[in-house]
């Protein structure tokens, strides 16, 4: 029992800081303005190019395959270092929990699931502050990613 709680805190440490990584430090520029586009809701880059909802999904996409593929890297080479024995079949759920659930917060379209949640919930007008230093969206959505990814890593750590 003692074994798995470990290798659970391992594993969700090792795809945090990834996630973190993939969010703030791989994800390009481009992706991360561009990912929310809808044709109702349109984009325009530095250049005057618009996007519309087929570039917003290709940029979320592109962005959760990075996400994805850093914590692809720190799970293959953190578990090395720490000896740890992945499961494919778990691991590749886990990837899959992240990467998946990754892409339906971050696509962010008007009344997507995020905002729905928040208004399910209470947390609508938190979800659309934007002031004082703060944005109520991106605290929802890294709270649940940091959720999906204690999934994730419960997931991992089943043998």
């Amino acid at each position: 029992m003692h074994a798995r709680a470990a290798r659970f805190a391992a594993l969700y440490a090792l795809m945090r800081a990834a996630a973190d990584l993939g969010d703030h430090w791989i994800q390009s520029d481009h992706c991360a303005r561009t990912k929310g586009a809808t044709n109702a809701a349109p984009v325009t880059a530095d250049d005057g190019t618009t996007h519309g909802t087929a570039a917003g999904r290709k940029a979320c996409a592109w962005h959760c395959t990075t996400y994805t593929a850093t914590q692809v890297a720190a799970l293959l080479i953190g578990s090395r270092v720490l000896g740890l024995r992945l499961h494919p079949g778990a691991t590749a759920a886990a990837l899959a929990v992240s990467g998946l659930t990754h892409y339906a917060a971050d696509r962010r379209v008007p009344g997507g699931l995020l905002q729905r949640v928040a208004d399910a919930t209470g947390k609508g007008n938190f979800y659309r502050l934007a002031g004082h230093g703060m944005n109520g969206s991106y605290a929802l959505d890294q709270a649940w990613h940091h959720t999906c990814e204690t999934v994730a890593a419960l997931i991992a750590a089943t043998k």
